[in-house]
């Protein structure tokens, strides 16, 4: 059985993670973690959810008894995690999240001491240690090498700073109304207290978590909340977090939804007006649009395309020296203020762009029109290897050469095969769908 997914272990609480594979997954990890412990203190931070608590102390049980000191900062921010381990000195992080899912569900994501989220060789050691019993056993400590733990509440301030030095220090929210909906997650202290110092006037909405109303119908997956209370109190700008806060959705001053992209691309151009964009380089995932590919080449910059993920956008960025990349959903990873997405520091630059060009929201977060894009999910009977499916390098040259784009990949969750076609006409898009659903209905259900 294969625990990591794309974004660290995630389960229905109490069932795929429970309190005793959230005891074991920490054991592990803190066997791996302890081959190179400095410090041997390992951090732990979560959401607002109630499942938080049981996986929180069956982690502590965890570390402490193959020997780690444990620091337990309560709801915080996935980024502040990343942050703090680092600012720390601690040799790991862990946040507990299921990051914009329901509340039912709960998930661990795992920081080296860096602030890095692990990488596929990390997590792959740790699984093996997971599945290993008799050194699970063996590890476990004794006397006074049995670790720690302690609860300090007063962290949130070193994030608080962090994020301050990411707004520049000309500039002021004064006069600036903002709308923040917190999705009763993680940010529901931080976001409103860091607006607030700036000098902006704040209206704050669902920032009252009680374990059960995480993202439920608010925040960053549901934006039709935030885009009604813009437009009722006229504010200049609205931000959407999800969960954990590291995804951000942005409305203009009109109450309508800025396309993640084009956030990029404004942000982007931005950074390169400064000449602080290094390399002149953008990294987003297979998913962006081709349009918004053309627009930052006709400015003279290279967009770099990953697989989905934002630990994937930070591993191309280090690759090929950019500062900046993120996820049409609303990852965005300034490398300059934090290392992986942070919808705080992207709402503050995208204030601060707003703010420089002396223009209404609506007109700085449009820059370019979007291509047709169409995505169909078709149920398949079996996933069979795309690279072995006879005549559909074919299919996919003909389409390139029709001038489109194609992404066609295997659902990691479902027995789906997902099919990207995107363009400039819209009609070669439909006959290009239709066509590639008969063929893989064909060659996969027979």
């Amino acid at each position: 059985m294969k625990l990591f997914g794309t974004d660290g272990v995630r389960g229905l609480a109490g069932k795929e993670l429970d309190a005793f594979v959230a005891m074991k997954l920490a054991m592990a990890a803190g066997i791996y973690f302890r081959k190179h412990a400095k410090t041997n203190k390992i951090l732990v931070g979560k959401d607002t959810r109630r499942s938080g608590y049981m996986i929180e102390n069956a982690l502590v049980s965890g570390l402490t008894a193959v020997g780690y000191n444990v620091i337990q900062i309560g709801p915080m921010p996935t980024p502040a995690i990343a942050f703090l381990t680092e600012n720390m000195r601690c040799d790991a992080g862990i946040m507990i999240s299921a990051s914009h899912n329901p509340y039912e569900d709960n998930g661990i994501k795992f920081f080296d001491a860096h602030g890095n989220k692990l990488g596929e060789g990390d997590e792959a050691a740790i699984e093996k240690i997971f599945f290993d019993t008799e050194l699970l056993i063996s590890e476990q400590k004794t006397g006074r090498e049995i670790g720690s733990s302690k609860r300090i509440d007063d962290v949130i301030g070193r994030y608080i700073v962090q994020l301050k030095n990411s707004f520049p220090t000309d500039l002021t929210l004064n006069d600036v109304r903002v709308v923040l909906d917190t999705a009763n997650g993680a940010a529901y202290k931080v976001a409103p207290t860091v607006f607030e110092e700036l000098g902006a006037d704040v209206i704050v909405i669902n920032n009252r978590p009680n374990g059960y109303n995480i993202n439920d119908k608010c925040g960053a997956m549901h934006p039709e909340t935030l885009s009604e209370k813009v437009r009722e109190y006229r504010a200049d700008i609205g931000f959407a977090f999800d969960g954990d806060a590291d995804r951000l959705v942005v409305v203009d001053e009109r109450g309508e939804q800025v396309d993640g992209d084009k956030l990029i691309g404004a942000l982007a151009l931005h950074l390169k007006s400064e000449k602080k964009l290094e390399n002149d380089c953008v990294v987003a995932t297979v998913m962006s649009n081709q349009g918004f590919e053309d627009f930052l080449s006709s400015h003279g910059i290279v967009l770099v395309r990953s697989n989905v993920g934002d630990k994937y956008v930070l591993e191309e960025m280090k690759r090929n020296g950019c500062v900046l990349g993120g996820e049409q959903s609303g990852h965005v990873i300034f490398s300059e203020y934090a290392k992986t997405g942070d919808g705080l520091v992207t709402a503050l630059q995208t204030i601060a762009l707003i703010l420089r060009s002396g223009k209404k929201a609506s007109e700085v977060l449009d820059p370019f029109e979007l291509y047709p894009q169409r995505l169909h999910n078709l149920p398949v009977s079996e996933k069979r290897p795309l690279e072995s499916i006879e005549g559909l390098k074919e299919k996919e040259e003909a389409i390139r050469a029709d001038g489109l784009r194609s992404l066609i990949r295997y659902s990691g969750t479902e027995n789906k095969l997902r099919i990207l076609l995107e363009g400039k006409s819209a009609r070669k898009i439909e006959k290009w769908m239709a066509e590639l659903e008969s063929f893989f209905k064909k060659a996969l259900n027979g």
